[in-house]
């Protein structure tokens, strides 16, 4: 089976296509799901992850470590819902982290600019200039995240297997396009790129878990054994914390050991502080 990633404006008609889409294949549709998770999987108020992920990345610089600490949240939530499989999820990011998944079919959604503004005026109970500036800023800011975190535009078609219009097509015409192109068993799920997401499971749970303690640490998994390195603060200095976090991670994640040393560069998934694994 497959996951399809969906990335959209505001009013592009993405939600519609994603739930359509999951409707036909019988698969799970998610988005919102992930943020309530990952507030209460490390209790922070859901009102302070959105803002967080929807405003400029400048906003997060108020909170110590702001910006790793919550993508490291929401990708952790993120990967726990997709080694599931069978999901239609259309929300934050999910094209990035995903990148070289093979069973991953990543989607761009884009729709006429003046049908989106008619739709903001009519939700928003907004004029045209303001549903028009509202529109901009924020496919703005969803640029702006996606340079100043993964380094990548949200808008180039390179990170992208299809990427289709609402204008000439319909909604319908979209989701009968995906279901055929799923249909075709090009993006079924293999046990090696199974394995490789639920490697990224593994790496992104372990980030969250010690991000507060040492938010620019880099994770590496191999043979089960895990390393950190690139420490800082108390997880370098103070063995107790060391002691607690490897008991932590064999613990709750079943593997052999941890590794306190500064790993190699291999091809082998890891994480990385600004979280763009998915592109090297």
């Amino acid at each position: 089976m497959a996951i399809i990633t969906i990335s959209r404006g505001s009013y592009s008609r993405g939600k519609e296509v994603a739930e359509s889409l999951a409707g036909r294949l019988g698969y799970e549709c998610v988005s919102r799901d992930i943020l309530l998770e990952a507030c209460e999987e490390f209790s922070i108020p859901e009102i302070k992850l959105v803002k967080a992920l929807h405003d400029a990345p400048s906003v997060l610089e108020r909170f110590k470590h702001g910006k790793i600490r919550y993508i490291s949240y929401l990708r952790s939530a993120f990967f726990n819902h997709m080694v599931n499989d069978n999901i239609v999820y259309h929300g934050l990011a999910g094209h990035f982290f995903l990148q070289g998944i093979s069973h991953v079919m990543k989607v761009r959604i884009l729709a006429n600019m003046e049908d989106r503004v008619k739709e903001e005026m009519k939700r928003e109970n907004a004029s045209e200039e303001e549903a028009r500036y509202m529109l901009r800023k924020d496919d703005d800011e969803r640029r702006r995240w996606g340079l100043a975190l993964y380094g990548h535009d949200t808008w180039d078609c390179n990170l992208y297997d299809a990427v289709l219009r609402i204008d000439t097509l319909t909604v319908d015409d979209v989701v009968n396009t995906l279901h055929a192109l799923v249909q075709t068993g090009r993006f079924d799920t293999s046990k090696e790129s199974l394995n490789k997401l639920k490697n990224r499971a593994l790496l992104a749970n372990i980030h969250a878990h010690i991000v507060n303690y040492a938010p620019h640490a880099t994770i590496e998994y191999n043979d089960g054994i895990i390393t950190l390195g690139n420490l800082e603060g108390l997880l370098k200095s103070d063995k107790e914390q060391r002691r607690k976090t490897t008991k932590m991670i064999v613990e709750t994640y079943g593997v052999k050991d941890v590794v306190f040393a500064k790993p190699a560069v291999a091809d082998k998934d890891h994480i990385n502080p600004f979280y763009n694994i998915d592109f090297i």
